[in-house]
């Protein structure tokens, strides 16, 4: 009795009935990862890092009325501390984003420590004035205006620094701004020095002293803040020069 063979396509259209009775052709292909959100959008840290700056900025503006305002007067925290919550807001914001975002045009780790050091100018300036409120009665807010002026000068430079990063700036302007933020650094010390000479020179009641040393201290640590944030855009511009 004679074989009966079937074709190679009788064979392929009984495997395809076998394989179509089996569920094996309900595969679904993966779903397609997002190139725009593994990637982000280019510029949205430049925008996050500018709203922290102008944050920053606008705190410095806040402690000035502060003083400006409280000349014998009761002292108000609340806009200090808004400004505060805001740049911590704003630092969180720049946090999630970086585990969200798999590439970054700034090195993360940049991103990280300027956002920290822009946070760090809002604390410093709610502090001055936590420690203003306690002692105010101690001294006069015209002693701070000198230093007052120099932190605003400072703010609008790193303000000024940190807009520059979205624009591919030369090194050399933002060196020019960071060698404005070195000489008001400089002028603040040297103010520092003149007060401490007044403070020791024994004309000062003590406690008077002690409460104008903390604040010159703190409002110098504001400065500080200032010098650091820029400093970090200096570097992070001489790494991508």
């Amino acid at each position: 009795m004679a074989v009966a063979h079937l074709s190679p396509l009788a064979e392929s259209a009984g495997l395809l009935k076998k394989w179509v009775a089996s569920g094996a052709l309900n595969w679904q292909p993966p779903p397609v990862i997002s190139l725009a959100k593994l990637f982000g959008k280019p510029d949205r840290f430049f925008e996050m890092l500018a709203t922290s700056a102008k944050s920053a900025h606008l705190s410095i503006e806040a402690l000035a009325r502060l003083l400006n305002e409280s000349n014998g007067g009761n002292v108000s925290l609340a806009e200090l501390a808004v400004a505060r919550r805001n740049e911590k807001k704003n630092a969180e914001a720049i946090a999630e984003e970086l585990v969200r975002v798999f590439v970054t045009t700034l090195d993360r780790e940049d991103i990280e420590a300027l956002s920290k050091a822009l946070y760090r100018i809002p604390k410093t300036v709610e502090k001055f004035g936590e420690r203003y409120a306690i002692m105010h009665h101690l001294v006069e807010a015209d002693n701070f205006a000198p230093q007052m002026a120099i932190a605003q000068e400072a703010a609008l430079v790193v303000v000024r620094m940190v807009n520059m990063l979205a624009k591919s700036p030369r090194l050399e302007d933002v060196k020019g701004e960071n060698d404005k933020m070195q000489e008001l650094e400089g002028r603040a010390d040297q103010l520092v020095l003149g007060h401490l000479k007044e403070i020791y020179s024994g004309a000062i009641e003590p406690l008077r002293g002690m409460a104008m040393r903390d604040l010159y201290d703190l409002l110098e640590k504001v400065i500080d803040r200032c010098r650091d944030a820029g400093n970090i855009v200096s570097q992070i511009v001489l790494k991508n020069s």
